[in-house]
C-alpha cells in the first residue's frame, strides 16, 4: 500500500535524541550556581531539549497547539453527556478565539491551528484546515471505526501538517482534541493496547453518571469483542477502535519527531494518540513531553505504559490542548536557566 510506505518513511525519519548534546548541555547545567539536580525537572527537560533538536539554544518561540476535531458514531450508543453537535460548534468557537485553549494559548504566545479530520457537518472559515477523511467514524460497537487505509490517511495529514509548521519556523507542538464521544475510542484503545481491564481505564469522560458509565463500559466491551483489535498491530487496532482526530494526533506526535520537534502531550485523548505513536516508533516517545495528569481515569496508567511523568496536576480534564498549552512556559523555562544563569566561574562563586 503506497500509503504504509509513506508512513513508513515518516517513521524512517525519526531518530534517537542527540546524546553531545544532551552531555553537552548536562555539562552546563552541572556548572550553574546551583547545587547538583537542585532544578529537578527543569534540569531533565533541558537536557531533552537538546537531545531533540541538538541545539544547547533552541528557538522555541514558534509555538503551535494542533487542535484536530472528529465526530464519532459510537455516540449513538449515549456514552456522553453532550450531544454530537456540539463538536462542530466548538470548532467554530476555537476558530472565532472563544474556547480556553484560545485564551491560553493567547497567555503563553501560542498559535492554535484547527483542523476538521472527521468532523460531521460541512463547515467553512478562512482559519480553518480541512483535511476531512469523512463526516465521522462509524460506530466502534457495531464495527470498525474506520478502514486501514482511512487510518493511515489520519496519521498522514497529521505529519503533513506539522511538515508544513516546521517548515515555517515553528519548533514546538502541542497536541489538542475535539470530538464529543472521544474518551470512548480513547478507552478502547488503551484496553486493546495494554490488555487493561475496562473498570480501570473507562472514566467518566464529559461528566456522566453512574449508571451512564456502566453503559459505557458495556459500550466498549462490545466494541472489543466485535471487533477483536489486534494488540500487537497499533495500525489495526487504531482503525478497529480508535477514532479520526486521534490517528490525526498520532500523526502530528510522529511529525514532530521527525522534524526534531518536541510535541507536548495533552490529557487523556492525546495521550491515547501518543500510546499509537510509541508502538509505531518507539523513538517517538523520547521526543514527547506530557504535560498534566488529567482527572479522567485511566491517564496515569496511560502515561505510565508510554513511560510518561506528567509535569502539572491541576485536575483539568478539559482537552482541547489546554493542559499542554499550560506546560509551555515550562519547557521555555528549562532552556532559559540552562541557558541564562551564570555558572560557578563566571559568577565568582565558590564551589562546595
Amino acid at each position: 500500500m503506497e500509503l504504509l510506505s509513506v508512513l513508513k518513511q515518516t517513521v524512517e525519519r525519526i531518530r534517537g535524541l542527540d546524546e553531545t548534546a544532551m552531555r553537552d548541555a548536562e555539562h552546563r547545567i552541572d556548572r550553574l550556581t546551583k547545587p547538583p539536580g537542585s532544578l529537578g525537572r527543569l534540569e531533565e527537560i533541558a537536557r531533552q531539549m537538546a537531545g531533540i533538536t541538538g541545539e544547547l539554544r533552541p528557538d522555541l518561540s514558534g509555538k503551535a497547539v494542533i487542535v484536530m476535531a472528529g465526530d464519532h458514531g459510537v455516540c449513538a450508543e449515549g456514552v456522553s453527556a453532550f450531544p454530537a453537535e456540539v463538536t462542530p460548534q466548538m470548532v467554530l468557537n476555537f476558530l472565532n478565539g472563544g474556547a480556553a485553549v484560545n485564551v491560553l494559548s493567547r497567555h503563553v504566545g501560542a498559535d492554535v491551528v484547527c483542523v476538521d479530520i472527521g468532523v460531521n457537518a460541512d463547515l467553512s472559515h478562512p482559519n480553518l484546515v480541512v483535511r476531512k477523511i469523512r463526516k465521522g467514524t462509524d460506530n466502534i460497537a457495531a464495527g470498525p471505526a474506520m478502514s486501514l487505509d482511512e487510518a493511515v490517511r489520519s496519521i498522514r495529514t497529521g505529519v503533513e501538517i506539522v511538515d508544513d509548521l516546521a517548515a515555517r519556523g515553528y519548533r514546538l507542538f502541542a497536541t489538542g482534541e475535539m470530538g464529543i464521544g472521544n474518551t470512548t475510542p480513547s478507552s478502547a484503545l488503551l484496553a486493546a493496547l495494554t490488555g487493561m481491564d475496562i473498570e480501570s481505564v473507562v472514566g467518566r469522560g464529559t461528566g456522566i453518571g453512574d449508571e451512564a458509565l456502566r453503559h459505557k463500559r458495556d459500550v466498549i466491551r462490545r466494541a472489543l469483542d466485535t471487533n477483536r483489535p489486534n494488540a500487537e498491530d497499533p495500525l489495526d487496532t487504531l482503525a478497529k477502535v480508535g477514532g479520526f482526530e486521534i490517528a490525526g494526533l498520532v500523526g502530528v506526535i510522529l511529525g514532530a519527531a521527525a522534524n526534531r520537534c518536541p510535541v507536548v502531550i495533552d490529557g487523556f485523548i492525546s495521550s491515547a494518540a501518543a500510546l499509537v505513536a510509541s508502538r509505531i516508533a518507539p523513538l517517538s516517545a523520547a521526543y514527547m513531553l506530557p504535560s498534566h495528569l488529567s482527572h479522567e481515569r485511566g491517564h496515569r496508567l496511560l502515561m505510565e505504559h508510554i513511560g510518561l511523568q506528567p509535569i502539572l496536576q491541576m485536575d483539568m480534564r478539559l482537552g482541547e490542548g489546554t493542559g499542554a498549552v499550560m506546560a509551555f512556559p515550562i519547557v521555555e523555562a528549562a532552556v532559559k536557566l540552562m541557558n541564562e544563569m551564570a555558572t560557578f566561574e563566571s559568577a565568582g562563586v565558590s564551589e562546595k
